[in-house]
């Protein structure tokens, strides 16, 4: 099974990802991880993991001994995607022998846990896991970013999840101002006038054309820049 944990440290949201089929496992991790004040979803399997979106993940919790895909099969498989190789895993298992702990860290693991587990180290190792992600994941001076999205200012690229978009000046421009001052609507006078300081002749019209063309541009996350009828627009915090 697979839980979907979402919870702020620090500030910041961040999606948990584990697999493991027993049920009794599952339950004893959700009442305790929601006592924490995550948000918890469930599944059933490795392949089931696959079908969602891996990448939005900052932790996987993968169980080892699974029908079908093993979760030593499922975190080769990830470790050699280039979309979620950097994602920490911690395998969770009842396989403990020395071998099997050596195969587990040669995989690229962060931490394997031993069942039986307690459940108060548990929740302590996933907490040094992201915090030490955390350092290692910090984004450059040069850099703006908001889950998937990625702007580099010095570069004046555009990344989502992970794929580079073509950006013209002006779209740049634009997302990276809402993007440095998330949360504050902007009025369409206020964005020409730092977007475009000395063209007397853009119109409210040109703003909201180019926020239609960055919001389909960085799909599936369109929805973050909002709109505030009668002021202008915003990157939701």
């Amino acid at each position: 099974m697979f839980l979907i944990i979402y919870s702020m440290i620090k500030n910041r949201t961040y999606n948990i990802l584990v697999v493991d089929d027993e049920i009794d496992i599952c339950q004893i991790l959700q009442y305790n991880l929601e006592k924490e004040g995550y948000s918890v979803a469930v599944a059933t399997s490795a392949e089931e993991a696959l079908q969602n979106n891996i990448p939005n993940f900052n932790l996987l919790l993968l169980d080892v001994m699974m029908d079908g895909m093993s979760g030593f099969e499922l975190a080769s498989a990830l470790k050699n995607n280039e979309k979620t190789s950097d994602i920490p895993i911690i395998f969770l298992t009842a396989k403990d022998s020395e071998q099997d702990i050596l195969h587990g860290f040669g995989l690229g693991a962060d931490d394997y846990i031993s069942k039986p587990f307690r459940i108060l180290e548990l929740l302590a190792r996933v907490k040094v896991v992201l915090t030490r992600s955390d350092r290692k994941e910090k984004p450059a001076k040069d850099t703006l970013q908001y889950e998937g999205i990625m702007l580099n200012t010095s570069q004046k690229k555009v990344h989502v999840d992970g794929v580079e978009v073509p950006f013209t000046r002006t779209e740049f421009e634009l997302l990276a101002l809402l993007l440095s001052v998330r949360g504050r609507v902007l009025s369409r006078q206020e964005l020409i006038d730092r977007i475009w300081p000395n063209d007397a002749t853009v119109m409210d019209r040109t703003v909201d054309v180019n926020i239609l063309r960055i919001r389909k541009k960085i799909e599936p996350y369109s929805s973050c820049i909002g709109t505030k009828m009668g002021y202008g627009y915003y990157f939701k915090d």
